[in-house]
């Protein structure tokens, strides 16, 4: 029996870089921009860079994620220089990120890298030189190759890799961040300050604080509210779907941690004589999406499914080992059995990590604390030769890789919605007084060798994507499991007709092949796209 090892971070920012985000949303009067520059210089010879050992944990006086309340230093940490954390980093980047050899030249004395005056300008500095070391080379279709690389203050990522991050239990959907904006809820994790308030899928936000979301000009306040810290409180109103302005609500939501509940909703689904399982995941992230996936599959297994929905339009990734877990469990022993799920593929000076085992599909829980497992448990199976995926450019990382794995054992997988957001990459969480940082370590391929699919996977037909599927827009008029919901249903009519319905091959003729549907982006940190080891 194979099981899952101890814990290592696979693919994917602090607060700073959350608000930076969220403002790339949602703008006052619309925007634009972007820049381009001379070519980087070369980056330094590798043998003149130092160790990042000689630098590690040597903290500015300034960096109060190295500190107490009272300003004391915690433990590991030593006293030291912003010029020692920019050392630390420019080293692990020589040492660790996958295209070390196209680091460009950056001055870490300049001043947008070297601001000490606050704990938040100290955060900048780093975050900003972390950012700046990104290779600047681009794919086919004019992507940034790095977009994923990303800085995380230590104590929040590790409340976040626990499955518990801050917030209302909403999953923001922004449609349109410009005025006039649209930003509706995506869905509400159950037991949320927000379920509490009787906020459903579907709800538009009207106000906060009084301040007028759709048209108003207040930015500053909508991204707090949106991304708020633990125990900050503010005031909503929000538009049921259909509703008035007779029938808005208002609640008054403070932000707490959240316990994340994976398997949003399933269900089966008869039609005929097929019997096809639904199943809303939402995240890899949190360890007791473990328990709850062997639930769900053994109700599957019982029931006798013939076919398989699995609904990952809101999966921004999480742990390897669950995304392993619940491919053995679509695709069953014999057709997984000694086969790889994932290969990684590091710098080529990391030949001990070049030369580890792959990842296989693993066929027992894990049974760790918080998992609702049992160690070495077997896992139960529906034994499926075919998948129908649900996607946006929201799946990403540990969702791309149960595609790309799938299709790796010729297990067929339709995808049904738009382009995934193209993430075969990862990394390791690595802390430097009391920052995590994510240079892109490695890259990741199948079974059969394949991982080029930093442009995403296409539901259209081209590319990487196995057999065509359908084109879908997201339908936040009707809750995540209805039949009717616009992915959904054309789930359920290429799954018992083999055919994309008529509505859908007349939206996919409307766009490129490669471009993702305007149906909104998930308004969520970097960190939730990403995929993680145990």
């Amino acid at each position: 029996m194979q099981q899952p090892n101890s814990p290592r971070l696979v693919r994917g920012a602090s607060l700073g870089a959350v608000l930076a985000l969220s403002l790339a949303v949602l703008t006052a009067c619309g925007g634009g921009g972007g820049g381009g520059g001379a070519a980087p210089a070369p980056a330094p010879s590798p043998s003149a860079i130092p160790p990042s050992s000689a630098s590690a944990q040597q903290c500015a006086a300034t960096n109060s994620y190295a500190r107490d309340t009272a300003g004391n230093l915690l433990a590991g940490y030593r006293a030291g220089t912003l010029d020692n954390e920019k050392q630390f980093i420019r080293s692990y980047y020589n040492e660790a990120y996958l295209w070390y050899s196209e680091v460009p030249a950056v001055d870490a004395t300049a001043a947008a890298y070297s601001n000490t005056s606050s704990a938040a300008a100290t955060y900048q500095s780093v975050d900003s030189y972390f950012r700046a070391l990104k290779s600047p080379t681009r794919t086919a279709s004019g992507k940034q190759q790095d977009q994923f690389s990303f800085t995380y203050p230590t104590a929040e990522w590790n409340a976040l890799s626990s499955g518990n991050p801050g917030g209302y239990g909403i999953e923001w959907a922004v449609i349109q961040g410009a005025p006039p904006r649209s930003i509706r809820v995506a869905f509400v994790e159950p037991g949320s300050p927000a379920a509490a308030a009787g906020l459903a899928r579907g709800d538009t936000l009207v106000s906060v604080n009084g301040n007028d979301v759709i048209n108003g000009n207040n930015v500053t306040i909508i991204n707090q509210a949106l991304f708020p810290q633990i125990n900050q409180s503010y005031t909503f109103v929000f538009r049921p779907t259909g509703g008035t302005g007779s029938t808005d609500k208002t609640a008054t939501l403070r932000a707490q941690s959240i316990q994340q509940s994976p398997v949003l909703t399933s269900s089966v689904i008869t039609r005929g004589t097929q019997k096809i399982g639904y199943l809303q995941y939402t995240t890899f992230l949190a360890q007791n999406g473990e328990g709850q996936l062997v639930n769900t599959f053994q109700n599957f297994a019982t029931q006798g499914i013939t076919d398989l929905v699995l609904d990952l339009r809101y999966n921004g990734g999480g742990y390897v080992y669950i995304s392993s877990q619940l491919g053995y469990m679509i695709a069953g022993n014999a057709r997984t059995a000694n086969k790889t799920f994932e290969k990684s593929t590091f710098n080529d000076k990391r030949t001990t990590d070049n030369a580890r085992a792959a990842t296989p599909f693993y066929n027992t829980a894990s049974g760790f604390t918080g998992s609702g497992t049992t160690a070495n448990a077997p896992l139960p199976t529906v034994n499926l030769g075919r998948v129908y995926v649900i996607t946006k450019g929201d799946t990403c990382s540990a969702s791309e890789l149960i595609i790309n794995a799938l299709r790796g054992i010729d297990v067929e997988v339709i995808l049904i919605g738009s382009t995934t957001c193209g993430k075969p990459y990862g990394f390791t969480a690595k802390d430097n007084c009391g920052v995590s940082y994510f240079p892109i370590e490695f890259k990741g391929v199948n079974a059969k060798g394949f991982g080029d699919y930093a442009d995403g996977f296409i539901p259209g037909g081209t590319g990487p994507t196995g057999v065509p599927g359908c084109v879908a827009a997201d339908d936040f008029n009707k809750p995540l499991g209805d039949p009717t919901e616009g992915m959904l249903s054309v789930a359920l009519t290429r799954a018992t007709t083999g055919a994309c319905p008529a509505a859908s091959v007349a939206l996919g003729k409307q766009m490129k092949p490669d471009v993702g549907l305007e149906d909104g982006v998930i308004a969520r940190h970097p960190v939730r796209a990403s995929a993680f080891r145990k």
